[in-house]
C-alpha cells in the first residue's frame, strides 16, 4: 500500500493545529515553511480536511486553518480518508478469471480468497487508524520531542499564526 504524501502532511499539520491557542490559525505558506513541503501541494490536502468538516478555514491576513474538533474527537483514520478517499487500499480485478485450465463459465459463489485476506487486513489497518486520536499523538510527541524543540517550534508558529 503506498499512500499519498498528503496522508503525512495532514497528520503532521493537524499535529500543529492541536496545540493552536483558542481563536488562532495557522495558513498554508506557514504549515508548508515549517514542513519544509510544496504549498500548493499541502493546499490540497488542507482543503480535503476542510470538506471532511476536520477543519475551519478562514479568509484574510490573519487566516488559516484550526482544528474543527478538539484533538481528542478526530482520528487518524479521519484524516487518511479526508485525504486518500474512503475506498478499500485493495481493488480486485479478478485474475482468476484468467487461469487458463477454469472451465468457461465456471461461476464463482464468493470473492476470491486473496480479495478477502486483503480486505480484512484493509479492515484491520482502518480499525487501528479509528483507535488513534490527534490528542493521542499529542500524548505521544511530548514523550518523545524533547521540551526545548517543542517550545521552540510553538513559538515559531505563534509568531505566524493569525
Amino acid at each position: 500500500m503506498n499512500l499519498k504524501n498528503q496522508v503525512e502532511w495532514a497528520l503532521h499539520c493537524c499535529s500543529v493545529m492541536a496545540g493552536l491557542p483558542e481563536g488562532r490559525y495557522l495558513s498554508t505558506r506557514s504549515l508548508s515553511e515549517f514542513h519544509g513541503v510544496p504549498k500548493e501541494y499541502l493546499g490540497k490536502a488542507l482543503q480535503g480536511l476542510s470538506k471532511a468538516g476536520l477543519v475551519h478555514t478562514t479568509l484574510g491576513p490573519s487566516g488559516g486553518y484550526r482544528l474543527a474538533r478538539p484533538a481528542q474527537a478526530i482520528t487518524f483514520l479521519e484524516v487518511v480518508e479526508a485525504v486518500e478517499g474512503r475506498k478499500s487500499t485493495f481493488q480486485c480485478s479478478e485474475i482468476r478469471a484468467n487461469n487458463p485450465c477454469r472451465p468457461k463459465g465456471l461461476c464463482d459463489d464468493k470473492p476470491c480468497a486473496v480479495a478477502r485476506i486483503m480486505w480484512r487486513a484493509d479492515e484491520a489497518w482502518r480499525q487501528t487508524l479509528a483507535a488513534v486520536t490527534l490528542a493521542d499523538l499529542q500524548e505521544t510527541l511530548q514523550e518523545d520531542v524533547p521540551a526545548d524543540l517543542l517550545k521552540r517550534s510553538f513559538d515559531w508558529l505563534m509568531e505566524r499564526a493569525g
